[in-house]
């Protein structure tokens, strides 16, 4: 039995631009090596230009590197073979605005490949997976941002792809409408699909991923599976007090990070790397009760900003 390619395959993927008038030369990739299984929901991280952007367009052939390699299930993305077996939806979709949305997917179905019946059974169904209504009757230019996000997400499913590649799939969306879409993540997962998509929503990425990378001036500074990411050891304790005392008391406000109401009684924040001991006897000196301790849970944010610093200072 043959291995299985990974879906996305990058080494030493290296791209410089020159711009302005001056042609000043920016790096926006530096030898990025990256890795993605089929099926996996894949995150990649970063600030606006971390070089996301970047990487994806060169993934779906919109832009050639300057050195290095990449390659979707087995093939270089030089090869238009590559794309077969992917969707990919940009940033800031651009449609034929004066297509109704029920239009624009025959369209893209004829494109796929697909016979006008199958296109015109599966279109109402991809709408409404999108939240968008299948009889709509307005051209797309009459459409909002979110609902240009809508039509784009329902274009990359009508092909049945097994890879998606999604730039900012959740910008522009309203609460219901990033809910939708972490849904239909989900279920492209249960389905065995890969999505690789990039964010600077932290959140929103945690909610659904099965790993994630984290990308800072052209490079991966991080990356790991999102269970053992979120294990961190140093992560802030939280000290649980008997009564409300504690919120009033200046002195032991300055022994930690914050103090605050938890009912009817006080939660100690301790700093990073402060440890419960070091305050244990004091309280009890002063009469405090103690009800709990534990680590607070850490998000993925906390991990992205600690790496960021870390980074920053070289460690």
């Amino acid at each position: 039995m043959t291995e299985q390619s990974p879906a996305i395959h990058i080494r030493e993927l290296t791209k410089t631009f020159r711009i302005g008038l001056r042609r000043k030369r920016t790096e926006a990739l530096r030898g990025l090596d990256l890795d993605v299984q089929p099926g996996e929901i894949f995150g990649f991280l970063g600030p606006n230009g971390a070089g996301k952007t970047t990487t994806i367009k060169i993934l779906v052939g919109l832009l050639k590197s300057d050195r290095g390699q990449a390659r979707i299930f087995g093939k270089s993305v030089r090869d238009a073979a590559s794309r077969a077996r992917l969707a990919y939806m940009p940033e800031l979709p651009d449609f034929y605005d004066y297509l109704k949305p029920s239009e624009f997917l025959l369209h893209m179905g004829n494109l796929a490949g697909l016979d006008r019946a199958t296109s015109r059974r599966r279109i109402p169904e991809l709408l409404e997976r999108v939240g968008l209504d299948p009889d709509e009757k307005r051209p797309m230019r009459k459409f909002s941002k979110g609902m240009l996000q809508r039509v784009g997400l329902a274009q990359t499913m009508i092909g049945d792809p097994d890879l998606y590649i999604l730039d900012e799939p959740m910008g522009g969306l309203d609460p219901m409408g990033r809910r939708a879409v972490k849904d239909l993540i989900h279920e492209l997962g249960r389905r065995g699909k890969t999505v690789f998509f990039s964010s600077h929503v932290l959140a929103e990425a945690e909610a659904v991923c099965h790993r994630v990378a984290f990308m800072r001036d052209g490079k991966l500074i991080r990356q790991g599976e999102l269970s053992e990411l979120l294990t961190d050891k140093l992560s802030p304790f939280e000290i649980l007090l008997e009564g409300p005392a504690a919120q009033k008391d200046q002195v032991l406000a300055e022994k930690c990070q914050s103090v605050s109401p938890a009912g009817k009684d006080s939660l100690l924040h301790l700093a990073e790397g402060q440890r419960p001991e070091d305050l244990l006897g004091w309280l009890k000196d002063k009469g405090y009760r103690l009800h709990g301790i534990n680590r607070r849970q850490t998000s993925l944010e906390d991990v992205f900003i600690r790496t960021m610093q870390d980074e920053a200072e070289g460690n």
